[in-house]
């Protein structure tokens, strides 16, 4: 199994995070075909082979994915997409 852990600090209060975030699980469900939904701050997701969650506060945004054998080939370009979001929304 490999994982991603991602952090970003971000600017926003908690409600707009928490949009972004929500913005970011659409475009990753789009290109990945992931199922999302939220769980109080958090945003759980998951397709087949990757399992994973969004936690959001005033500060930070935490990107956790595991992903299976299979999956982890697309580690690579799925930690990419994740970086480029964050960077052009909580910066």
């Amino acid at each position: 199994m490999s994982t991603i852990d991602i952090r970003k600090e971000h600017k926003y209060d908690l409600a707009q995070a928490q949009q972004v975030a929500d913005d970011l699980a659409r475009d990753l469900a789009e290109k990945f075909s992931v199922d999302y939904g939220w769980e109080g701050d958090v945003l759980h997701f998951q397709r087949s082979g990757c399992d994973g969650h969004i936690e959001v506060d005033e500060q930070c945004v935490h990107v956790v994915a595991r992903l299976d054998f299979f999956a982890s080939f697309l580690k690579p370009a799925v930690e990419k997409e994740i970086h480029r979001y964050l960077d052009e929304h909580f910066t």
